[in-house]
């Protein structure tokens, strides 16, 4: 199929957030707290206020009406204390987006400032364990004896790996527009990955009801996770609206995204694994260091895929958390999963190295026949069947196993391998299903972020009813349609068409309408261990002289369920994939230590990578039939390619060069620094 909303896209048909007419229309523009820590003493709008088109402003001297049990993070203007620099401290209302910015720069905010601490190490005095891990893990897992197990291997290593503050930066800035009407009730067009969860946060936010708020997210421009919960613009167009009266639009700048939108924690991993004689593990170790706001806690679930990976007499996984005076971190393309994965495919790779062992059959001696924490048996795993796939197509058995052989003049050639996995699970959904005057009318408020969800969905709502997908009409991103999780976690799909499969079942026994609510199916989920697996493979060429490092192949192989599209899924898969090159060799934000906040605050500094970073890239699957899932069959592919990327990389550079960049990204002065 090609994609549903392909030609509304391509002739700029389609709306997004900031794009919808409404009549008298007004502009929000925020003021960002220039200190890290401390609090607002005074804030004088009188300036602001005098200025055209200035309708009001907003700030903690007469702070908004706010539900009491308001989030940190959307408690806008309801405290003089400042967490962190780019805090939102302030806004202007007016006629137009000019006279809104220019009166924001003349509101004046003095400060009493603090001592802040933005730094992020493993020996700081305020680590902790959480209670939890993103989203309700345990922090800490153990089971046999780690230090017995460590003791009685053949070969051991003892590593550590960090990966950088890395923040999402999807095409369509965070915007939102609000309206209210007569009798109290709020319209957003919010740029959300979820209308039902963004519904429900800003009711209880501003403490309204939720059937009194309507949230209506038609397209949206790329997420990555930055857009999975509410952020502060949505509410903050709620407020500027009820002060000014009128319709309220805001448009993120690229440099507030960076400070408001959620970012990926920094972490600091440490990993101590051990094989006998036989490269069968004997301990697995993982502990990883992140980093919080005093606002909110958010501790991302770093070492829990080891928890899954690898079979061992001996585990440990464990996440130690501070609170800094930073901006809440949140999720960011497969949290947890990406950056713990890197360190452990890492450090698997350092193991085979070390053991003379081939990193194929490392990871093959080591395959687990249940999950290795809960002891679940799997619904189906095949990443065995990945490596050798990947083996194969690659060219695996043409490498030389010796690192640093490779040249051809100045440039020196690698491979690597990883293994990745992420988890397949589902949320409850509702969908309705009608049938009008021959064709079919599919409700369910999922959203569509660019993945091609009403494509996905227009497919399986066919397949279900037997007719062609011409038939089939789907109607998604609006709160006041039957209630669906938030496009996040790689769950979407499986979520949402699992409800809508069930809705057409209904509508073959009813005959014009039906309708599925899959809370009592998806509790039966629990049952099994639910997993994608993957193993990607990287071919690079490292410059001896200028330190470049250039990705000149890249292969994911992935054991995904039924692919229910595979245009759809080929671009999913490449596009994490990227996204993981990205990681490996130019994705950074730095933390500013004097002041606090973060530099590389835009585009211009913060590179991604472009198709010229990419030359070959390829992504294939595995043909995985899987009936315990769901109706499709199908497994999240949303996240998957990013998660062993880095490490695959990596470890191409390590096979290149003989050397071992622990920190990412991996840079041209890292490898200057190495000694070839």
């Amino acid at each position: 199929m090609n994609r549903v909303e392909g030609r509304v896209k391509v002739t700029g048909l389609a709306t997004y957030a900031a794009e919808y007419p409404v009549e008298g229309v007004t502009y929000a523009y925020p003021v960002q707290s220039r200190v890290a820590k401390g609090r607002v003493r005074r804030v004088d709008a009188s300036a602001a206020l005098a200025m055209p088109g200035v309708l009001a402003v907003l700030s903690c001297e007469d702070p908004p009406r706010l539900a009491t049990e308001a989030e940190g993070e959307l408690a806008l203007f309801q405290s003089r204390d400042v967490a962190y620099r780019g805090q939102l401290v302030a806004a202007a209302v007016a006629d137009t987006y000019e006279n809104a910015r220019a009166a924001a720069d003349a509101i004046v905010v003095e400060y009493d400032q603090d001592v802040h601490d933005v730094s992020l190490r493993a020996d700081h005095p305020g680590l902790y364990r959480p209670e939890v891990v993103n989203p309700a893990f345990p922090s800490d897992t153990e089971k046999g004896d780690i230090e017995a197990g460590l003791d009685a291997a053949e070969t051991t290593v003892d590593v550590t790996y960090t990966t950088p503050v890395l923040h999402n930066n999807p095409m369509e800035p965070h915007a939102a527009l609000a309206l209210w009407d007569e009798e109290g009730r709020l319209l957003v067009y919010d740029t959300a990955q979820g209308t039902s969860s963004s519904r429900d946060m800003i009711a209880s936010t501003l403490g309204l009801p939720k059937e009194h708020v309507r949230v209506v997210s038609r397209h949206v421009g790329g997420g990555f996770g930055s857009k999975g919960t509410t952020r502060p613009q949505a509410v903050l167009a709620a407020l500027a609206a009820r002060a000014a009266g009128r319709p309220v639009k805001i448009a993120l700048t690229r440099q507030q995204m960076f400070d408001v939108t959620g970012y990926r924690t920094p972490t600091i991993q440490r990993l101590r694994l051990g094989v006998d004689s036989d490269g069968r593990l004997t301990a697995l170790d993982h502990t990883a260091y992140e980093q919080s706001s005093t606002l909110e806690e958010f501790a991302e679930q770093t070492a829990v895929p080891a928890r899954v990976m690898y079979a061992t007499p001996a585990l440990r996984t464990a996440h130690r958390l501070v609170r800094l005076d930073v901006a809440t971190p949140s999720w960011m393309r497969a949290p947890g999963e990406c950056p713990g994965m890197y360190a452990l495919e890492s450090a698997m790779d350092e193991l085979a190295f070390a053991a003379g062992i081939d990193p194929i059959e490392l990871r093959v001696r080591n395959e687990p026949e249940t999950a290795p924490d809960s002891g679940l048996p799997f619904s189906s795993r095949n990443l065995v069947a990945c490596l050798r796939e990947g083996a194969r197509r690659f060219g695996w058995d043409r490498r030389d196993p010796a690192p640093g052989i490779v040249r051809e003049g100045e440039w020196m050639v690698g491979t690597g391998v990883a293994a990745s996995t992420y988890p397949a699970v589902r949320r409850p959904s509702r969908a309705r299903v009608t049938m009008r005057e021959g064709d079919f009318l599919v409700q369910v408020a999922a959203a569509d972020i660019g993945t091609g969800s009403r494509t996905a969905l227009t497919a399986i709502a066919a397949g279900a009813l037997g007719v062609a997908p011409d038939r089939v009409h789907v109607e998604l991103g609006d709160s006041d349609l039957p209630e669906a999780p938030v496009a996040g976690g790689s769950m979407g799909t499986a979520s949402w068409g699992s409800a809508v499969v069930r809705a057409c079942e209904a509508l073959k026994v009813n005959g014009t309408e039906g309708v599925a609510d899959t809370t009592d199916e998806v509790k039966q989920d629990a049952r099994l261990a639910r997993h994608a697996f993957g193993a990607q493979f990287a071919e690079v060429r490292v410059n001896a002289v200028t330190g470049e490092v250039r990705l000149s192949r890249l292969l994911g192989v992935f054991a995904a369920g039924r692919i229910v599209d595979p245009v759809l899924a080929r671009s999913q898969f490449i596009g994490g994939m990227t996204m993981g090159a990205g990681m490996a060799l130019m994705e950074e934000t730095l933390t500013d230590e004097e002041f606090g906040g973060f530099l590389r605050r835009d585009l211009a500094q913060y590179h991604v990578p472009a198709c010229a970073d990419l030359p070959d890239v390829e992504a294939v699957w595995l043909d995985e039939d899987d009936g315990e899932l769901n109706p499709m069959g199908s497994k999240g592919i949303g996240e998957i390619g990013i998660v062993g990327t880095a490490a695959a990389i990596g470890n191409a550079v390590h096979h290149a060069t003989g050397h071992r960049v622990r920190d990412l990204p991996i840079t041209p002065p890292k490898i200057l620094a190495l000694r070839f």
